[in-house]
């Protein structure tokens, strides 16, 4: 008797299934391969992300206000900064000031009075009584973070009438400085590898910085002439700057990330910058306790991000909006590390939107890219242009997806 087809189906089904047994190879058992053979409990785990804060304070005479403004809105900073949207912080801050050099004309003489104690040095965290401390710079997790940051960002008005932001954060990031330990009066110790790196510039002038010494800008007790934005040909100019802080690297030579802020001298309807003379000083437009018309200032933050989102005026009437959106910056980077990823491919990151919209994301699907670790560096993931992290994010979580 002739067999059934029901019975050939089976017996065929059973001779390709030992077929497949003795021969068949899935993408799991190929030479290499790092793809898991069984679904894995533990998901991929994102470490906090570092972020190195440098506070570039005006400490001329006409700040106090605005210092006394900034420590005010310190708690939102901080909350805003330590928001739990999927990625802890890790973070520390250091404050420099914009004091570096005065070159001025003193009863007729050119003199020229150097700021050695400040020029891009981290300034000394003062105790409740005023009274400087060992201590040059915060860590997050610091239980008097708020109590000690607010009397680091009040730095007095005796500095120098001639601000230099730009002159101080080169001073502060590059040898030798950058190589003389914290201990000593120098910034090392205080950058960390794999740390972003924020500065948030305060100042209600303009910048007048230059690498030489002494500085090409003489400036005299005129007010109602803004010698440095006469005479900005002869300052080192903002896109040098700029060059140097963006080719940064970490003590494992791989590119620091470098991000900019600055509450400055601009207009407070459009962020512009244009000079006028009001009686006998010069400010800049929209902007009436500023003292200088911001065009490096607006310059060198138009550099680091072309819509200004990174840019608020020193004019405000209180700081607490402009400050939770620079801890947004900082919390927000386009790239995080990852840990215990078997393979890339299988990759899932899902990112809840402001609206609750959940975007998910992948490296095969474009979204991402990915960095495998190396002996000194972790893997990271870089979000593309059609998954970006947004400040306003909810919430991102990191899948690993398998077959069984």
């Amino acid at each position: 008797m002739l067999p059934s087809f029901r019975t050939s189906a089976l017996l065929a089904a059973m001779l390709c299934s030992m077929a497949c047994i003795m021969a068949c190879t899935t993408p799991v058992d190929a030479p290499g391969s790092t793809l898991p053979g069984r679904c894995q409990a533990e998901a991929p785990l994102i470490p906090a992300q570092k972020t190195d804060l440098l506070f570039v304070i005006d400490n001329s005479g006409s700040m106090s206000e605005e210092q006394a403004a900034i420590a005010t809105e310190l708690p939102a900073f901080l909350e805003a900064l330590r928001k739990d949207d999927g990625v802890a912080q890790d973070f520390r801050v250091g404050v420099l000031t914009t004091s570096v050099y005065l070159q001025a004309r003193v009863n007729g003489r050119v003199e020229f009075f150097p700021y050695n104690d400040q020029a891009g040095r981290l300034q000394p965290v003062p105790d409740a009584q005023g009274r400087p401390t060992a201590e040059r710079f915060l860590e997050g997790s610091d239980p008097a973070l708020l109590e000690k940051f607010r009397r680091l960002v009040r730095q007095g008005i005796k500095g120098s009438g001639q601000e230099t932001p730009f002159e101080a954060v080169r001073l502060a990031l590059t040898p030798p400085l950058s190589t003389l330990p914290v201990a000593e009066g120098g910034t090392e110790g205080f950058l960390r590898d794999g740390a972003r790196l924020l500065v948030v510039v305060v100042s209600d002038e303009d910048d007048c910085s230059s690498t030489e010494r002494p500085p090409p800008v003489v400036l005299d007790s005129d007010s109602s002439r803004d010698l440095c934005t006469e005479q900005a040909d002869r300052l080192t100019p903002v896109r040098s700057y700029f060059d140097t802080f963006r080719g940064l690297a970490d003590g494992t030579g791989g590119s620091r990330e470098v991000l900019w802020a600055t509450i400055g001298p601009v207009a407070l309807g459009d962020k512009r910058a244009e000079l006028i003379r009001d009686g006998n000083v010069v400010r800049n437009a929209d902007c009436p306790t500023s003292y200088g018309p911001g065009y490096r200032q607006r310059e060198m933050a138009a550099l680091f991000d072309s819509g200004l989102a990174n840019l608020d005026s020193i004019c405000r009437a209180n700081y607490r909006e402009t400050l939770v959106n620079i801890a947004s910056l900082a919390r927000t980077a386009q790239s995080i590390e990852v840990v215990n990823l078997p393979d890339a491919r299988l990759l899932q990151v899902q990112v809840t939107r402001e609206d609750g919209q959940i975007q998910t994301c992948s490296v095969a699907g474009g979204d991402l890219s990915y960095a495998p670790a190396q002996e000194d560096r972790a893997a990271r993931l870089y979000f593309q242009s059609s998954c970006p992290r947004r400040a306003t994010d909810r919430r991102l979580e990191v899948k690993v997806l398998c077959a069984n």
